[in-house]
């Protein structure tokens, strides 16, 4: 057996050691498995060397620029299982049939129009579970705009782990008809995870199970549970909730599904197996090629192939009927011939011996194919910086200025059509409008890709914004941007009421002001409070009104106080120890506003 062909053959010993998923739903995997071995012992190498092929033309390797972006999130692909079953599925064993090496037959009408059409089993998904990876994709179109999902991954990830909620037997609503559990985590074969649910999703209360048709571990599913059908409930055992969540966890840490490399990181944090990535990869290839419709619950189990040209389940092939005989037209009658040649009707060869048989016909020369254009990133010879050339902006807010780069040949003409891919870069949780880390946009006819509008977050500093070509190994484009504080230029005191209080008392009343920044109200700006010696020295005072801390004793300076919404700030309740007089605390914010507030201690009136 060749390398390849054992690759495969421990593949399907993977997938439950040749049992498949055991557990509901799985019972008759062993039979299948086993069934497929059989079946395909002859072809094992030549599907081994397709899937080699696959993994060679889509292999991870990112660039220089794309490995210091991606390297802290994606984290490193192995192709055996982390201990701890880092990932959705806990690692656990999955389907390993591989598509047909052909392209999926095109499907065909049913006779009088209207129905499902019959096509290629494989390329063949039911109709709820189809609907359900489509509406999927929509959703995080809108949510998650840079991811680029295709729900073609989401088919693909769905066909390995549950061959498609089992051929698509589920309800109405999309549940399946029973439940589809993966084996005990206990460390026995598998990654080891003790219970995280109660046993509330898998039923197990000792260790998790991978559940429904997209196979979450408990766990996971607490952080990616999705209402994909709106019936306010999120059910792992739902196709419609499951493809959902799915599609969230995949475009996780700002991916971009339409970068190989995120591609790459997303399927391995599904399961981490280079045998899973290529897997996968084989069927997505497949099902981009083609796919059609067929009833819920008519589709196949992986290793079902023994007659792929059957019609699909529930349909069927109409009886033949006799034709009538063809009418054919009277020969014409031969010309009259004259008197002692041989003559022959036009329908007749002359068949005498030694005469020559006329030669045939040449085909004409069929022309040669014309050369396929380069693709428009093969054109690019750099890429320039053709927007900000430095973005700031105040936490919170939107930068007013935009990241975009151009892309040129070695002429410096634009090149249109080339996707370039912008990734925010560093310790920020500032991130592009939609909630993206990085986007994709596609130049236009003059070779400029605009990136959308950056919203800053509430963390300050530095970082950077990187565009490059995609699958091109050019310099990038890089733009410097700052988030700086939340600034306010005017602080006010909400009341005019005098702030007294007896020695030994605390004060009646609270400091509270607002803060505003060119007009506006400030929200969320930096302020500290002190109880300083006198107005004209800022020094903090030893004595006099002072506030409590968490353990009830005194102190005079706070910090980490900040503005609310509409940019009012409350200082805490004052207190005054036992020496009378007038007193001040001074407030000052971010960007300068000060305010300062008299305080008297005096014993009352007599």
């Amino acid at each position: 057996m060749s390398p390849e062909s054992a690759q495969v053959a421990r593949g399907c010993a993977r997938g439950g050691d040749g049992q498949g998923r055991q557990g509901e739903g799985y019972t008759d995997m062993a039979a299948v498995f086993g069934k497929r071995m059989r079946r395909t012992a002859m072809t094992t190498a030549v599907a081994a060397a397709a899937v080699a092929a696959l993994a060679a033309s889509q292999a991870p390797g990112a660039t220089t620029d794309q490995a210091r972006d991606d390297r802290a999130g994606a984290g490193a692909a192995d192709s055996s299982p982390s201990p701890d079953g880092d990932s959705a599925t806990g690692n656990s064993p999955y389907y390993t049939d591989l598509p047909p090496l052909h392209s999926p037959v095109p499907p065909t009408a049913k006779p009088g129009g209207g129905g499902v059409g019959t096509g290629d089993p494989e390329a063949g998904l039911p109709a709820t579970v189809l609907e359900a990876y489509k509406k999927a994709e929509a959703a995080v179109r809108m949510s998650r705009p840079g991811c680029n999902l295709p729900w073609q991954l989401l088919a693909a990830i769905g066909k390995v782990e549950s061959g498609q909620a089992r051929g698509g037997r589920v309800d109405a609503d999309g549940t399946t008809l029973t439940p589809i559990l993966g084996p005990v985590l206990n460390g026995n074969g598998f990654a080891k995870i003790t219970d995280t649910d109660g046993g509330a999703f898998d039923g197990d209360t000792t260790h998790d199970r991978a559940v429904g048709p997209m196979q979450f571990i408990p766990s996971t599913w607490e952080n990616w549970q999705q209402d994909g059908n709106a019936d306010g409930k999120k059910d792992p055992n739902n196709i419609y909730d499951a493809a959902l969540g799915a599609a969230h966890y995949l475009c996780a840490n700002g991916r971009d599904l339409a970068v190989k490399d995120d591609l790459h990181a997303a399927i391995l944090s599904y399961n981490r197996s280079t045998e899973y990535l290529n897997t996968v990869l084989s069927w997505l290839e497949y099902y981009r090629k083609g796919t059609h419709e067929i009833p819920d619950g008519s589709g196949s189990l992986p290793g079902d192939r023994s007659d792929e040209n059957r019609p699909s389940p529930g349909t069927s092939t109409p009886p033949l009927r006799p034709k009538p005989p063809a009418s054919t037209p009277p020969k014409p009658l031969p010309e009259p011939q004259e008197p002692g040649k041989p003559g022959k009707t036009p329908d007749q060869t002359d068949t005498r011996p030694g005469t020559p048989k006329p030669p045939d016909k040449p085909e004409p020369p069929k022309p040669p194919k014309p050369p396929k254009p380069p693709k428009p990133a093969d054109q690019v010879a750099r890429l320039e910086n053709a927007g900000a050339a430095e973005l700031t902006a105040t936490a919170g807010d939107a930068f007013a200025g935009r990241v975009a780069a151009k892309a040129e040949t070695g002429s410096g003409r634009g090149v249109p059509k080339v996707k370039v891919r912008f990734t925010i870069s560093g310790d920020t949780d500032t991130r592009f409008e939609g909630g993206a880390r990085s986007v994709t946009v596609t130049t236009t006819g003059t070779g400029t890709a605009t990136a959308p509008v950056i919203e800053a977050g509430e963390r300050t500093g530095g970082f950077t914004v990187r565009a490059r070509v995609v699958d091109r190994s050019l310099t990038a484009v890089e733009v410097p941007a700052t988030v700086t504080a939340r600034q306010a230029d005017k602080l006010e005191r909400t009341s005019d009421k005098a702030l007294v209080c007896e020695p030994g008392k605390e004060f009646a009343d609270q400091v509270e002001v607002e803060a505003t920044y060119k007009g506006e109200s400030a929200a969320g700006v930096a302020a500290t409070a002190t109880m300083i010696k006198s107005a004209q020295n800022g020094t903090a005072n030893d004595k006099g009104p002072y506030f409590k801390d968490a353990d009830g004793k005194p102190v005079r300076t706070l910090k980490g106080l900040k503005t609310d919404e509409d940019g009012k700030l409350l200082l805490p309740k004052m207190y005054a120890d036992d020496t009378a007089g007038t007193y001040f605390v001074r407030i000052v914010t971010n960007g300068g506003a000060t305010i300062t507030v008299e305080l008297k201690v005096a014993a009352p009136a007599a």
